[in-house]
């Protein structure tokens, strides 16, 4: 899940950046933007750089694994060739 002081720090950002004039309205944008990003990343399916790294780990491991039960495979088959 993204860290909550991100969300914080951009609708904080956005709504520093708006005009003189709308800034009384500043803390409802800043809820309702905080809102708004936490429902569009939620639907995102992200996951944490950890669970990333993981995932990519366990990947190696098993392409290292198929690449040598094909190699297995292939001496195999050249022995029944060979018969």
């Amino acid at each position: 899940m993204i860290d909550p002081k991100i969300l914080d720090d951009i609708s904080s950002r956005v709504s520093n950046s708006l005009p003189q004039g709308l800034q009384a309205l500043q803390s409802d944008l800043q809820h309702n933007l905080r809102t708004g990003l936490e429902s569009a990343l939620s639907k995102l399916n992200l996951v944490t750089r950890e669970e990333f790294d993981v995932q990519q780990a366990v990947l190696m491991r098993t392409r290292t694994k198929v690449e040598a039960l094909e190699k297995q495979v292939a001496e195999l088959e050249k022995i029944l060739e060979n018969r």
